[in-house]
Parts: structure tokens; C-alpha cells; sequence
């Protein structure tokens, strides 16, 4: 049975990220981000965790398209106008953090780089789009890296509560909807863009991975407190990478690493966010990463404000679902959102080889509402394809929307279920650089740009089909999804 009742004031949207559409990577104070330094090419995590990698750029060796992404930042307003024709509530983006701050510890911030954000939310608000602001989503600045180590000093909790002050309070009149951290929990297999470390740096070893989750944790808290002072009734909530995990088999030996793997992975740093406070589980789990929590650098100050400076709501990411098996060896491998594991044998996957998985996301949906009773956002999902225009120039993206489809009828009946579901933002609502690879191949987007891999074509923006379709499913509140 299909379940299509949203709410009235449901928030239909789309989401990008500023690191991966932008562009203008040095225009008008803007300092140097992680992601600057991230070179094309599905190797990009494996090229930064060599021992020689030292956060330089090198153009005679790589690509770095970050660097120009769909130059959002000259096509911001024709951009936020599709959304508007499209019908968008709401549009998730982020503040590049190194463009208010250049080396993110400085006393002032960057005019210039507030003078874009200023005109970015009025075009919103202009066609009643209602922000949704990530805080820091895989861009912090470089120099906090080079000159700090990344997350794993504490001093970062000051420099980002500095920058959190300084767009809350700036913005909170005109955005009500805020994340503290992208995707935070990523970082237990890829800490270079939410932490900034990689393996020469730390990022291999757990307890750094664990000591800079806790100094984001207490930064998160802070905005929060700076948030509700300045509007109790802003929302900022965080935001996880999830993916629904199952046991390969009714071996009780995959079901007891199931839990341990959804604990670890799925739940460990919403714990902390939404209730207040580490888990029960927290020493089992350190313990089994060789040390204890004692071993971690915090205050009983810092653990008073996680506990009363919880997030409002959480914001999650879901792409696809996850399989564990520890007894056999030899399974068949797919890849994933940063993740990869063992291929599900009752599923189909993307070029990708990501597993598609509609059933998950209500699944999803039950298990964190369940968990925590509070408000879920669906902040990114999406297929990532190849699209090629047709002989006439058409984008038929069918694929697209019957993914999309899919994913939203799971959505209603999570809501039939009593899951209270905020909104929908898809991933990539215009084509961008991918997080993973960056190619502009990896395409998500109601709307294409002509750009390719090697940065060539004239980024001219065109609608795809589901474009029109989108449109429709948002005028009928999610009634009508007919392709």
C-alpha cells in the first residue's frame, strides 16, 4: 500500500555543497579549504593517505576541480531561480568556512565573503525559499590543518565557535534552519574533510579520530547555545551519514556485529549530539580500538554542555544500505557513499555500485526516530549517473526520477508509520563536483551543466526531465509522483 500524506508545511528542497559548486577558490579573500587540495579521480582518499602527502597543490600532476566547481559563485542567482521554478521550500547549502575566515583564526572576518552569503539568502528569501545552512560541510581551512592538526586540537573548538558565532549572528533573523557538522560521522573511514586528517597526520589511528569527535561534539554545543540565545526557536540540528546496515545471514555471530557495526558507525556520534551525553556502549567501543576514554583530552565543563546543548533535530544523509558478514571471507564487494562492503544479493546498484535500497530509508527513518523522538531531515539523497544529452538535446533522466520515486513513497510510509519527517532535500539538485571523485561525470542533478571531467564545455544550465517532474511531485505535496 502506498502512503503519500506529508505534512502541510513539509519541506520539499534540494541540497549542495559549497566546496563542490562555488568555484572562485581564491576570489575576493577567500582562503585555501581541505577540498582545495583534493585531486580528481576516484584514488583521491587513497592519493591523500600517502605518507608523502603534504596539502600542496600540484597542477602538473592533478586536477582540482573543486577549484572552478559550476562557478556557483558568479551563477548563484540564475541558479536559485531554477530551484524557485522548480518549486522549492527550502535549499540546504553550506558557508564555506575559508571564505569568512581565510585561515580560520582570525579575530575579523572576511567582508567580502559575507557580502556573498548576504546576497545568497535574500535571493532565497526572495522567492520564499527557506535556508538551510550547514555550518561546515567538508571545507574547513587549510591552514587549520598545516599550522593546528586539524580537529584533533582543541584549539579549533574556539575558532569554530568564532565562526559559528559570527554567521548565527549575522543570519539567524533570515535562516532558521541550521547543521553544525556535515556527514560528521564519515570521519571513522575518511577523516581528511570532516577532521582534516590523514594518515600522516593521525588519521589512521582511532583514538585522534575519537579525540577530534569529541572537540567537534563541544564546538557543535556551542552553536547551539549561541544559536538558542540568540532565537530559542532556531533549529540546529546535526547531521549523519546513514546507511541502514543488515546481517548477511541469522548467524548470531553477524548479528552481534551488526549491532556493533550500527553502534560504531550509524549511532555513536548522534548519541553524543542528541542526548547529551556518551553512550552506554562508549568504553566497549574504545576498548576494542585500543583505549579508554579517560585517555581523551575533556573537561567536566565540556561534558555539562553536551548535555545541555543537545541538537533540535537530525539531519541525515542516505544513499543506500550496508551488509555485515564476519564468518565467510569470500563475498563480492560494492562501493559506496565514502563506504564499501559486501554486495547484497537481493539488490541492484548505480554505476556506481551503490546499493539501491528504498526499503532502507524506512527502515532508517524508524530506527533513528525510534532512537531519539526528535525530528528527522532528509538532507541528501540521490542517484549519481551518466547523463548524456539526446539528439535533440534532452536529458531523459527516467532512472532518476523512478529512483527518487522510490525513495519518496518509503517516505510517506515512514511518516504513515509515526516518524516525524521535517523534509526532503536531494542531493546535488544541480549537478556538481563529486565528494568521492570529483568528476562532474558523477551527475545527481534536476539540472545539468555542460561541463565535463576535464573542465571543458560551456556550463550552461539545462533541465533535465526530472526537473519538470520534481516540480510536480513538490505543487502536489508528494501526491502525485506519475512520471
Amino acid at each position: 500500500m502506498t502512503y503519500l500524506n506529508f505534512p502541510k508545511n513539509f519541506l520539499w528542497g534540494g541540497a549542495t555543497a559549497a566546496n563542490q559548486l562555488e568555484g572562485a577558490y581564491q576570489e575576493d579573500g577567500k582562503g585555501l579549504s581541505v577540498a582545495d587540495v583534493l585531486p580528481q579521480g576516484k584514488d583521491r582518499f587513497a592519493i591523500v593517505n600517502r605518507p608523502d602527502f603534504n596539502w600542496t597543490i600540484d597542477k602538473s600532476k592533478y586536477r582540482y576541480p573543486n577549484h572552478q566547481g559550476i562557478d556557483h559563485y558568479h551563477r548563484f542567482k540564475e541558479d536559485i531561480k531554477l530551484f524557485s521554478e522548480m518549486g522549492f521550500k527550502c535549499y540546504r547549502f553550506s558557508i564555506a568556512w575559508s571564505r569568512i575566515f581565510p585561515e580560520g583564526d582570525e579575530k575579523t572576518p572576511n567582508a567580502s565573503g559575507l557580502k556573498f552569503y548576504d546576497e545568497v539568502i535574500a535571493t532565497c528569501l526572495k522567492y520564499d525559499i527557506e535556508p538551510v545552512v550547514t555550518i561546515s560541510h567538508y571545507e574547513m581551512p587549510l591552514h587549520l590543518v598545516t599550522k593546528y592538526g586539524g580537529w584533533k586540537n582543541k584549539r579549533l573548538i574556539e575558532f569554530y565557535k568564532h565562526f559559528a558565532e559570527t554567521v548565527l549572528t549575522r543570519y539567524f533573523k533570515q535562516v532558521k534552519y541550521w547543521m553544525t557538522f556535515n556527514e560528521i560521522n564519515s570521519a571513522w573511514a575518511f577523516p581528511v574533510m570532516s577532521q582534516g586528517l590523514v594518515a600522516n597526520n593521525g588519521g589512521n589511528d582511532k583514538q585522534t579520530i575519537f579525540q577530534a569527535w569529541h572537540n567537534q561534539f563541544v564546538a557543535s554545543a556551542w552553536a547551539v547555545k549561541i544559536g538558542h540565545a540568540l532565537d530559542p526557536k532556531l533549529q540546529v540540528g546535526c547531521m549523519l551519514l546513514y546507511a541502514t546496515t543488515y546481517s548477511y545471514d541469522a548467524n548470531p555471530v553477524n548479528q552481534l556485529a551488526t549491532l556493533q557495526q550500527n553502534q560504531a558507525f550509524n549511532f555513536f556520534c548522534g548519541d553524543v549530539q542528541v542526548r547529551g551525553e556518551y553512550p552506554a556502549y562508549t568504553d566497549a567501543l574504545m576498548a576494542d580500538n585500543g583505549f579508554k576514554f579517560t585517555d581523551l583530552d575533556f573537561s567536566a565543563e565540556e561534558l555539562t554542555l553536551l548535555k545541555n546543548h543537545p541538537v533540535d533535530y537530525i539531519g541525515f544523509s542516505y544513499y543506500m544500505s550496508a551488509v555485515v558478514e564476519t564468518v565467510e571471507k569470500e563475498h563480492a564487494e560494492v562501493g559506496g557513499n565514502l563506504l564499501s562492503g559486501i554486495k547484497n544479493p537481493f539488490l541492484k546498484a548505480s554505476e556506481w555500485g551503490w546499493q539501491i535500497d528504498p526499503i532502507g530509508l524506512r527502515i532508517a527513518l524508524n530506527q533513528l526516530y525510534e532512537r531519539y523522538r526528535k525530528p528527522l531531515f532528509i538532507v541528501e539523497n540521490g542517484l549519481g549517473a551518466v547523463d548524456k544529452p539526446d539528439a535533440d538535446g534532452k536529458i531523459k533522466d527516467d532512472y532518476r526520477i523512478d529512483y527518487l520515486k522510490q525513495h519518496i513513497e518509503q517516505m510517506g510510509a515512514a511518516i504513515h508509520d509515526g516518524v516525524d519527517l521535517m523534509g526532503y532535500t536531494p542531493w546535488g539538485c544541480i549537478d556538481l563536483v563529486s565528494a568521492s571523485s570529483g568528476q562532474m561525470s558523477k551527475r545527481y542533478g534536476f539540472i545539468y551543466v555542460d561541463l565535463d571531467d576535464a573542465g571543458q564545455g560551456s556550463l550552461n544550465r539545462y533541465k533535465k526531465q526530472s526537473f519538470n517532474w520534481y516540480q510536480r511531485v513538490i505543487a502536489s505535496n508528494g501526491a502525485d509522483l506519475g512520471s
